[in-house]
């Protein structure tokens, strides 16, 4: 497929309580940017809670989701001459509720889910305290389950992206520093799994710098075969498409020949 296709799949808009501008606004920047493939991913709703939005500054309601998806749909036609617009969603990933998730996503006709670790021992990846007082054995403890969990959503089959896979050195930069073998672990079953990871441009914005994940997950990824794809999670207009050229140098110079996207849950094959 041609090499000069220009795409962003991660991307949040006001629904969701912590980002700038609505669904067009974001499918207007990615047309004045040149982008071909405009993917709209906000956050799941939370689907096991009782409340209808019990955080509303993190992610919307259970009764906005099927708004969330015709308003897509509906500019996606609208749009169709000037840009390819695709239906995505980030979704949590709770491994106990997961069956209540998949049940609410399989209503819809999804070109892709991003499936995303946000909480490890149910506190938040990004919370800064979280790690104080830890002993090394307890920090790497935690990274271990991180990553068993990133794990798990791959076996978990929902989902066709894995999102942002080292979000929790973005407030504690130390984390990629923490010694254990369990990436190669996590990657060799993503590979098994025929699904992709995204280099997600964010981490700019964080504390670590650079991108997730770091040059050195990408080398063992494409060592193991890992399919990879391109997110700028972009949660204002301005940075849609942030970094996708520099990515797709960086990624040509490690070694990946192609990178991937998903129509209808189908992989589609992109030349570097």
């Amino acid at each position: 497929m041609n090499a000069d296709l220009k795409f962003d799949f991660h991307t949040h808009h006001d629904r969701c309580g912590h980002a700038r501008g609505t669904i067009r606004d974001y499918i207007e920047a990615s047309i004045d940017k040149g982008l071909d493939i405009i993917g709209i991913s906000d956050h799941s709703p939370y689907f096991a809670n009782e409340e209808d939005q019990p955080y509303p500054h993190i992610a919307m309601g259970k009764s906005a989701f099927s708004g969330y998806v015709a308003e897509i749909l509906k500019l996606k036609e609208e749009y169709k001459e000037k840009i390819e617009v695709l239906l995505g969603v980030e979704s949590d990933f709770f491994p106990e509720h997961a069956g209540i998730y998949q049940s609410n996503y399989e209503k819809y006709p999804f070109d892709y889910i991003i499936g995303s670790v946000h909480q490890v021992d149910e506190i938040s990846i990004f919370h800064k305290k979280r790690w104080e007082g830890l002993s090394q054995q307890e920090k790497q403890r935690t990274k271990e389950t991180y990553y068993q969990l990133i794990e798990e959503s791959a076996r978990s089959k929902m989902f066709q992206i894995l999102g942002h896979i080292d979000a929790m050195k973005g407030f504690y930069p130390s984390f990629s520093s923490i010694q254990t073998d369990v990436i190669d672990q996590t990657l060799k079953v993503i590979s098994a799994h025929d699904i992709a990871i995204e280099v997600n441009t964010s981490g700019k914005t964080k504390d670590c710098g650079g991108w997730y994940p770091a040059d050195d997950i990408l080398e063992r990824a494409l060592y193991y075969g890992v399919h990879i794809t391109f997110g700028s999670d972009a949660h204002d207009p301005e940075r849609i498409g942030d970094d996708f050229e520099l990515v797709k140098k960086r990624l040509k110079e490690i070694g990946f020949t192609d990178w991937v996207f998903f129509r209808q849950k189908k992989m589609q094959v992109v030349s570097l």
